[in-house]
């Protein structure tokens, strides 16, 4: 599924000029990465038509949100804030369709745009080997928010990895960042020792390169731990929190911010790069 029709998106009412005629050159300019808003939506909607079918929806009113969903109370361990301002946003969501089990995936990742139109990038992820799967068929989704536009929306479907790093401070003022092979995401309103951050939501901004980088500054004692949770110290209040997901593992330290004697050389320079990080993408 390269591209989804863009008739779908004249059926709500949102169309654009074509740049596909090969009669005339149109200069669209040069492609700029878009920063979008990604929503924790399930937490307060549900769908009234499961999608046996890759599609994708672009929404712009309350109203025609409520043509295919249905609003309930919260269901997330945080409060989530349903509100969708559509004087200023269109709301995307894209179902990757019917599935078999458990483990399938679906995930916004970056939006190009031009002065000719914007292409929404998406990645899918199947089952990895050793995940733990449910046999219950599944409908992967994703949803965000895109500033409004009357330009046409393409989908392009890429090949990312899903491997990422979550880095944060908790304490009086709470940060937290998700740094992937393609983007940053900042997650909004952390509860501390609220750690599932498909409640909250984010915003998205293209950057490649922080990913690697990244992980090439972690200590051989935490990559080590392959899927376990350590604590260093007793960060209870204050501390500094990472998380690596690499397939199917996924490794959780917290490390107080006082130096304390279980922190080796190494993971004091870590904790010191980590803080670092965090500033600067406050």
């Amino acid at each position: 599924m390269k591209k989804l029709m863009l008739s779908l998106f004249i059926a709500f009412g949102l169309n654009g000029c074509s740049i596909n005629n090969d009669d005339f050159n149109v200069n669209c300019g040069s492609d700029e990465y878009v920063s979008f808003t990604g929503i924790p939506f399930l937490c307060n909607y549900s769908v009234k038509t499961q999608q046996n079918n890759p599609t994708a929806y672009v929404l712009e009113s309350q109203e025609k949100l409520e043509t295919y969903f249905t609003k309930h109370e919260n269901t997330c361990p945080v409060a989530s804030d349903p509100t969708i301002d559509f004087s200023k946003n269109l709301f995307v969501g894209v179902f990757a369709g019917a599935k078999p089990t458990s483990g399938y995936a679906i995930k916004i990742t970056t939006i190009v745009e031009n002065s000719c139109q914007i292409t929404i990038n998406f990645n899918e992820k199947a089952p990895l080997a050793g995940e733990n799967i449910t046999q219950a068929p599944t409908y992967p989704s994703d949803f965000i928010l895109i500033p409004k536009t009357t330009k046409p929306i393409y989908f392009n479907k890429t090949n990312e990895s899903p491997d990422n790093v979550v880095i944060g401070s908790f304490g009086t003022a709470n940060s937290f960042f998700q740094v992937n092979d393609y983007s940053i995401l900042n997650f909004q309103n952390v509860a501390t020792g609220k750690y599932d951050f498909n409640q909250y939501r984010y915003i998205a901004k293209a950057k490649r390169g922080d990913y690697t980088l990244l992980l090439k500054s972690v200590p051989a004692e935490i990559l080590a731990l392959k899927g376990q949770t350590k604590t260093y110290g007793t960060p209870d209040t204050t501390g500094i929190y990472f998380e690596l997901r690499q397939g199917t593992n996924v490794t959780k330290v917290y490390i107080d911010i006082n130096d304390t004697a279980d922190q080796s050389t190494e993971v004091k320079a870590f904790k010191k790069a980590l803080q670092d990080k965090i500033t600067s993408l406050k």
